[in-house]
């Protein structure tokens, strides 16, 4: 546990940076989330290519889910994720009721518009985590009330 500090210090810091830099004027909104989830993106697919060189072939999309639900979210947040969905036709669901980088921002509904540029560097992660194995993917996220 003593790891997880850093990282959520680290991604606060990445989001103040390319934040800052915006409200000197370099860029806009949409733009800085573009920019966290391309990090996200990189670090995602050097991260799968490390977990996954011991291991066999997936067989479909879901076992690739799977991967990604149990070991790849435990590798980057400790957890699994809580809950995972699919209708059967390539979409998935993943839900975590307790997501870190959401923890340092209050529970309150006022935060909500804030969570995006805190989301955006983890669906960059997901989306490289993907990519590198094959799937190509359009990754977003929702939150509806904040982690307590």
């Amino acid at each position: 546990m003593a790891d997880e500090a850093p990282f959520q210090i680290l991604h606060n810091e990445v989001i103040q940076y390319i934040y800052t830099s915006a409200e000197n004027g370099e860029t806009e909104n949409g733009r800085n989330i573009t920019k966290l989830e391309n990090m996200g993106f990189r670090v995602g697919q050097g991260l799968i290519e490390r977990l996954t060189k011991d291991t066999a072939r997936f067989k479909d999309e879901l076992d690739i889910m799977k991967f990604i639900c149990k070991d790849f979210w435990t590798c980057v947040f400790k957890k699994q994720i809580d809950n995972l969905r699919t209708n059967h036709q390539g979409i998935y669901v993943l839900q975590d009721n307790k997501f870190r980088l959401l923890g340092q921002l209050s529970a309150g509904k006022q935060y909500l518009d804030q969570a995006p540029k805190y989301l955006a560097f983890t669906c960059g992660l997901v989306r490289g985590a993907l990519s590198n194995l094959g799937v190509k993917s359009i990754v977003t996220a929702e939150v509806s009330i904040m982690p307590a």
